[in-house]
Order: structure tokens, then sequence, then C-alpha cells
């Protein structure tokens, strides 16, 4: 950052400001602590009976591969609300959610992801914009190998291993650098 976004003066430094315990953008000029925070991913592992959907991504990063629908949480809605938008931009998909389902902080990438699980409500669904096929698959048919990001591969396994046992549960976690699938 080089510039305030709240008085536009190009003043700004990087330095801890006064009672806190780590470097800041700060404005010379107006005084502003600029806080720059991990950002929010949203997303749904849609089901239908014993399958999942997913969505072979049409834009970078990882495009080609395929992944639940996800992406950035807006100003001024829910996670469950981006959750579902998400559904509808990349698969145009009808979704009722049963709750959250995995929580996963990247802090080398400063994302925290929050998935929830929730059937489909029919089969109407296509691709989206960002989005080149969308497709049920059961779990001996998911393509593995094709899975575009750590924290979906993780959280497709987790609910695969929960429906063998016929119960849902939260699952957290810490995905670092050295994750081996």
């Amino acid at each position: 950052m080089k510039f305030c976004s709240q008085c536009g003066s190009n003043a700004v430094t990087f330095s801890i400001p006064k009672g806190d315990d780590r470097p800041r953008h700060l404005c010379s000029n107006c005084g502003a602590i600029h806080y720059i925070n991990p950002r929010v991913i949203v997303g749904v592992l849609p089901y239908l009976n014993d399958r999942v959907m997913l969505c072979k991504r049409a834009i970078e990063p990882r495009q080609g591969l395929w992944t639940l629908p996800a992406g950035f949480m807006e100003n001024g809605e829910s996670s469950e609300e981006g959750a579902l938008r998400e559904s509808w931009e990349e698969a145009r998909a009808s979704i009722r959610v049963d709750g959250l389902y995995s929580v996963y902080d990247i802090p080398y990438i400063n994302q925290v992801y929050l998935m929830y699980r929730g059937e489909l409500t029919d089969t109407n669904f296509a691709p989206g914009p960002e989005s080149l096929e969308v497709e049920l698959f059961r779990e001996e048919d998911v393509p593995w190998p094709e899975i575009a990001f750590p924290i979906m591969h993780k959280t497709l396994k987790h609910y695969f291993e929960d429906s063998k046992q016929g119960r849902y549960q939260l699952h957290r976690g810490v995905i670092s650098r050295k994750l081996k699938l």
C-alpha cells in the first residue's frame, strides 16, 4: 500500500501503531490505520442422494480442474448467503443449506474457508460463467487427481466418510504448505 484510501495522501508508512503488536499501514497525514485481514471464502458442498456436485473451473487459478462452488464473500452478505450466491454463479444450482460443514484456515495465503453442506433442490443446474461443466459424482467417480484445491479435496473426503457413518459433523483445521493429499 502506497496511498491512504481515506485521505489520498501518499505518506503511508508500515510500522507498529501505538498500542498494537504488529506492523500496519499508517497514514502520516490523517492518522488512519489500514488493517489488511484474511479473505473469507464461502462455498457449498452440494449433494443429491449419494452424489456430490462439482464444477470444472473456466477461470484461473486451476482452470480446467474440478471444485466445489465457492468464492470470496462479499460485503453486505452473510457467509451462508455468499455460499448460496457462489453456487448460483458457478452452477446455477438451487440448494437447501443443512449447515456449516467445514472451517479451514490457510494462513500462508491469508484465507479462511467456510464450507456449507446443502442438498440440491432440483437437477436444473448448469455451468455459470466461471464453470466449463457441472456434474454430479458418486464417490468412486470423483476425479480425485483433478480436484483443484486441497480444501476441496479434504471437504469431499470428510463428506464421503461422514456419509458412510450416517452422521455429519463440523470439520475444522489448518492447511499448511506441506499438505500431502
